[in-house]
């Protein structure tokens, strides 16, 4: 375990109930397109992004407890979940963009982001194109900081990949994927860590609207040889950003070596690790998840940002000494990532 240096005492925390009302979808327009979301609790504003496939629904049972001192608020990024799934633009850019306008409608002028998989990488974003509405980081299993990533959604990412998505729909096939799946688990293999859960993002997927607005997203990310866009090239810019990052040792959609990397690139970031748990580790101990978010926000300052120092950052750019010496296997790993980062740059 790694801490962040700690600005000033902690916050006072005021606890107050959630009703189940709270918890509920609700609903704006924007853009024209319709936008659902969970919005609970008050006190600092506290964002959580789901991944590819998945809902605001992902984050419910932790809602309650994080509301007792944020006011948190859930979205279904578009083409996911409630929301509108139009033949639109699904790069990570766009939905930053999406985070933006739906925070803006609800008068929210800053918060900390809190973004799983590729809601790590929206979470990221964001915070490149708008740093002064972004209080803090936790990035949890992010996508978005190397280009390996599961062989399956890399098969998915190439033509025709809906055809297999819908034959996963077909009688007797959820059967016979089960049995792989109990086999995989039986043999504790890390696949078998996740396979549950992310076979229950292919039953959110009932119709073909769905799954092209999920082929969409996935191609925007990911293609045969990987992840398609980092910001791996751009961690420097979180100098001064209270960053935290929490990854399960058995992930197999996103290698827990990820995390160390990107541990590495980011000035003063923190990094936790749970044990035994795959790229749901929110899931798996939901308990230490909670724990850590509101003793992160709690124990650290919100970024103070200004236009001088994000200058200044620029113009000095990303330091040679960012990944560790330069005699560490893995820092030289690191260091082809990001020679490799400049072909893979999200804008």
């Amino acid at each position: 375990m790694m801490d962040v240096p700690r600005h000033g005492p902690a916050r006072a925390v005021r606890l107050r109930p959630v009703g189940d009302d709270e918890l509920e979808l609700r609903y704006r327009v924007v853009h024209g397109y319709r936008r659902a979301f969970r919005m609970a609790g008050e006190g600092p504003a506290l964002v959580l992004i789901h991944g590819i496939g998945d809902s605001s629904a992902t984050w419910a049972e932790l809602i309650p407890d994080l509301a007792r001192s944020h006011t948190v608020i859930a979205p279904d990024l578009l083409g996911h979940g409630a929301s509108d799934k139009p033949r639109a633009d699904y790069s990570v850019a766009a939905y930053a963009n999406g985070v933006r306008d739906l925070l803006t409608t609800l008068g929210i002028e800053s918060a900390t982001l809190v973004g799983h998989s590729l809601g790590g990488g929206v979470a990221m974003q964001f915070a490149y194109q708008f740093p002064e509405r972004t209080e803090r980081l936790i990035l949890v299993s992010a996508g978005g900081v190397g280009r390996e990533v599961n062989p399956v959604l890399r098969a998915v990412s190439v033509p025709g990949a809906h055809l297999a998505l819908s034959a996963l729909r077909l009688p007797g096939m959820r059967l016979q994927v089960g049995l792989v799946v109990r086999l995989m688990k039986l043999l504790d293999t890390d696949l078998g860590q996740d396979a549950p859960e992310l076979l229950t993002l292919v039953d959110a997927l009932p119709d073909e609207t769905s799954r092209n607005a999920f082929i969409r997203t996935l191609r925007a990310v990911v293609d045969w040889r990987g992840q398609v866009v980092t910001m791996l090239d751009r961690c420097y810019l979180t100098e001064g950003m209270p960053t935290m990052l929490l990854w399960g040792d058995r992930d197999s959609v996103v290698p827990v070596r990820h995390a160390y990397g990107a541990h590495e690139a980011m000035p003063g970031s923190r990094l936790e690790i749970f044990e035994g748990a795959g790229h749901f580790p929110f899931h798996s101990d939901p308990a230490r998840f909670v724990s850590l978010v509101e003793e992160f926000t709690g124990g650290s300052a919100p970024a103070d940002w200004s236009r001088e120092h994000w200058r200044e950052l620029l113009r000095e750019g990303r330091p040679a000494g960012a990944v560790g010496e330069a005699d560490s296997a893995y820092s030289q790993a690191v260091e082809r990532e990001l020679r490799e980062a400049s072909e893979r740059s999200a804008t």
